[in-house]
């Protein structure tokens, strides 16, 4: 199974069959807060909702389209992270992220970012990552801005979740940026 250190108690583990449950336990537990901001929690109702979605993920990694990550913290899952697509023409890759609620704030979202973009510089030979978050979801507009991603605009009625229609604010950081 593919792992990737971030620090010592912290690890990337591509996904598997294995994390099902574990996902599936985070959401019963997490359902309304994850679906402020994420579509697919109202839908997540058993462990086979995870074992499609590790399924799916695991055809496009295999097919270089994408890299959907757990995060570990402390041997516990806490959370995921993926290059939600990989575009090797244009050379860039989008990312996205959740974490469990008990798990926000200790800086795990910012180390698992920057591990994928060093990846993404290093090991693919990107040019450019983005990231898309809700105008409204401020945790993630800082993960960005902390990081140094630039905002790139605004684009209006981009996502409609639990009957709200969100404004998505587009960051992105170049490499040359990065470097």
């Amino acid at each position: 199974m593919f792992t990737l250190d971030v620090e010592k108690d912290l690890k990337l583990a591509l996904v598997h069959n294995s994390f099902a449950s574990l996902y599936f336990d985070i959401v019963s537990r997490e359902r309304d807060y994850l679906g402020e901001w994420l579509a697919w929690p109202p839908y997540a109702h058993d462990d086979g909702f995870f074992l499609n979605f590790i399924s799916r993920s695991l055809h496009d990694y295999a097919d270089g389209k994408s890299l959907v990550c757990a995060i570990f913290y402390n041997q516990t899952l806490v959370g995921n992270i993926s290059f939600n697509s990989i575009d090797h023409d244009l050379k860039k890759v989008d990312i996205g992220y959740w974490i469990s609620a008990d798990y926000q704030g200790k800086g795990i979202v910012s180390k698992c970012v920057t591990k994928l973009i060093a990846m993404a510089f290093t090991d693919l030979d990107m040019e450019k990552v983005q990231i898309s978050a809700a105008v409204d979801n401020q945790p993630s507009r800082r993960v960005c801005e902390r990081l140094g991603f630039k905002l790139e605009g605004i684009i209006t009625r981009a996502e409609k979740i639990n009957r709200h229609v969100l404004d998505h604010a587009i960051y992105g950081l170049s490499r040359a940026e990065w470097r």
